[in-house]
């Protein structure tokens, strides 16, 4: 069955409204990463007396700061991966259920980036 003008330009809507929260997400995480990660390594060539101090015995604020680097890592990852179960996987499973999806993607393949 053929989708009409008006099924294949909400499907592009949908689609693009779609693409464009992800990248959102996408970015604003990786904002972040980039944030505590860069803070870290400014921490390292400019407060290297700050990292270290102990924390306790043997165990300095550097080597506790640079676990809750990969930690965040971690974190913000699991931040995607709820986010993406949540909202963007069943919507676009919605997507690709919509009548003339797999001619509306083949469409949009090269021209919706």
């Amino acid at each position: 069955m053929t989708p009409s003008p008006t099924d294949r330009a909400a499907q592009l809507a949908a689609t693009r409204s779609l693409a464009r929260a992800r990248w959102r997400v996408a970015a604003v995480l990786t904002l972040l990463m980039v944030g505590v990660y860069f803070g870290f390594i400014l921490l390292v060539a400019y407060r290297p007396a700050l990292l270290g101090g102990l924390v306790s015995d043997g165990l300095s604020l550097g080597i506790v700061l640079g676990a809750l680097v990969i930690l965040s890592a971690w974190a913000l990852t699991l931040i995607y991966v709820q986010w993406a179960n949540r909202v963007y996987d069943p919507a676009l499973a919605a997507l690709r259920a919509m009548p003339g999806a797999e001619s509306a993607a083949r469409n949009t393949q090269g021209g919706a980036r």
